[in-house]
């Protein structure tokens, strides 16, 4: 049987069959020009699949290289600032030596303590080291400098110190550019204002003290000249007089440079109340937190039986129920947590759903540098360095002789004052002092060694995640070339074919 073929349907065949032609080389001369076999997801939905998620892990990977030369830079400059501390240190621990010594002279120690003045006021300059104009040892205030220069006293008696330190310690205002030594002359526990002289120029020349308070009030205010101090009046009250100038005799002061710390810290532990009835609650907490801790009363609670609770340490997406305090004393309960316990304390009852958030302070700054890892870049200057935070000289393991402001400065004090025995003192601390230095620095060295281990580990994953975006996406030149040419062939074969069938009509007979 003989169909007729209208012409409307050649000519409607001829340009499908031009357009699907066309259409793969256009989709070939793509390919070319990208030099990508995948140009839309609609190429191949796996592949797509494969080289978005490529992509985004490349993308990862450049910014943990960005993180690892910043953390290189961070740690970099620590390191560098602490090997200088500890030089300075071994410097100041000659100069140390020499005033330790029995045969050099006051002039001689005058001199020593000008050059250890100098020391002192280059390692106030490393401690507030910054990179990039951001201080690191300041905690995460990285905007402002970690050390400031101050006054603070050290005494020669230990019981009069214990009743300054229970009393509300002492405050000083003012400057002086050289050590202000004072000796009690005389006691005055009915006026809390006993007799006092002080020197400024090592005990050559002395002047009488005064008071700037009137005998009833407390604490008491001393005039030094240039520097007021307070002190308690039962501090006061402990002084032992001596009526001549021997610092072996009687209670002395030396007033003398330390450095503050102005950033933060790890160390303190706040409490928010949340829900409830909190607002009679007095909470409290005690121990050592590694990160926030949400309690949850689960039922009224008057205080005549043991609380139950729940604690959450992810943020509240899940709770470990079923836990039950020790049975209250009076108004006061303590609820066992991660890390350590929280105390209430309230005459009133607590309603059930009242809530409390542990937050430990944070003061470490920590940089993501693979995707399993990451770095502590800044540090704790009074965790380092010591000095004085909070009113009160920083102590290590309970002791201040790694507090190495507090030896420099009490160095620079007896070096001043003509005090050989306190020279050795601060000789014996300084080596203290430069261990913890030391150990911080050798704590520097490690992370700068995982940093350049990450680095390495990143930039092979990199090379691997850039290889497999490689073979996923980018065409084969030689294929694509070979493939181009022949599509071009046929599309010149659709045409030359379709020009010949559409010049083919009955017209051309007639």
């Amino acid at each position: 049987m003989v169909m007729r073929v209208a012409q409307q349907s050649i000519y409607g065949s001829i340009v499908r069959q031009n357009n699907a032609a066309l259409s793969k080389l256009m989709e070939t001369n793509l390919q070319s020009s990208t030099q990508k076999r995948i140009n839309a997801p609609s190429d191949d939905p796996n592949g797509a699949a494969l080289v978005l998620q490529t992509r985004c892990d490349i993308s990862q990977l450049t910014q943990y290289k960005r993180n690892i030369t910043s953390a290189e830079g961070w740690l970099t400059q620590s390191d560098s600032a602490l090997t200088s501390v500890s030089t300075l240190i071994t410097s100041i621990k000659g100069y140390a030596e020499q005033g330790a010594t029995g045969s050099v002279t006051e002039e001689n120690r005058g001199e020593i303590a000008s050059a250890v003045r100098q020391y002192f006021q280059q390692l106030i300059s490393l401690a507030n080291t910054e990179y990039s104009g951001q201080s690191l040892f300041a905690g995460q205030k990285t905007n402002a400098e970690a050390f400031s220069q101050s006054l603070w006293m050290n005494s020669n008696d230990a019981a009069f110190d214990a009743v300054v330190a229970s009393n509300g310690g002492f405050t000083l205002t003012g400057s002086s550019n050289s050590t202000l030594l004072v000796q009690f002359m005389g006691t005055d526990t009915a006026g809390h204002q006993p007799a006092f002289s002080y020197s400024a120029d090592g005990g050559t020349t002395w002047t009488a003290g005064s008071y700037n308070t009137a005998t009833t009030d407390d604490p008491q205010e001393l005039n030094l000249g240039g520097v007021t101090m307070t002190l308690g009046n039962d501090a006061l009250d402990s002084v032992t007089a001596c009526a001549d100038h021997e610092d072996a005799d009687g209670t002395w002061m030396w007033i003398r440079p330390t450095a503050v710390y102005n950033g933060n810290t790890n160390d303190g532990v706040t409490v928010v109340n949340a829900t409830g009835s909190v607002a009679t609650v007095t909470a409290s907490v005690a121990g050592v937190f590694s990160g926030n801790v949400a309690v949850r009363l689960d039922e009224d609670c008057d205080f005549s039986a043991p609380f139950a609770y729940s604690y959450s340490t992810d943020g509240g997406r899940s709770w470990v129920s079923g836990n039950t305090s020790g049975t209250p004393s009076g108004t006061t309960v303590s609820l066992p947590v991660p890390g350590g316990s929280l105390t209430l304390d309230s005459a009133a009852t607590v309603v059930s759903g009242s809530q409390f958030f542990i937050q430990p302070s944070t003061a470490d700054i920590n940089v993501a540098i693979s995707p399993t890892d990451s770095v502590t870049v800044n540090g704790v200057g009074k965790d380092i360095f010591g000095g004085v935070y909070n009113g009160q000289a920083v102590t290590f393991e309970g002791s201040v002789d790694a507090n190495l402001f507090e030896t420099v400065g009490k160095l620079v004090g007896y070096l001043e004052t003509n005090n050989q025995q306190g020279c050795q003192e601060a000789l014996d601390q300084l080596t203290a002092s430069q261990e913890q230095v030391l150990t911080v620095a050798a704590s520097v060295g490690a992370r700068e060694n995982r940093v350049t281990a990450a680095g390495v580990m990143v930039d092979t994953l990199a090379e691997n995640a850039d290889d497999t975006l490689s073979k996923t996406e980018d065409a084969d030149l030689t294929e694509l070339i070979t493939k181009l040419a022949q599509q071009e062939l046929a599309y010149q074969a659709v045409l030359k074919s379709s020009s010949t069938v559409m010049n083919l009509s009955l017209v051309s007979y007639i």
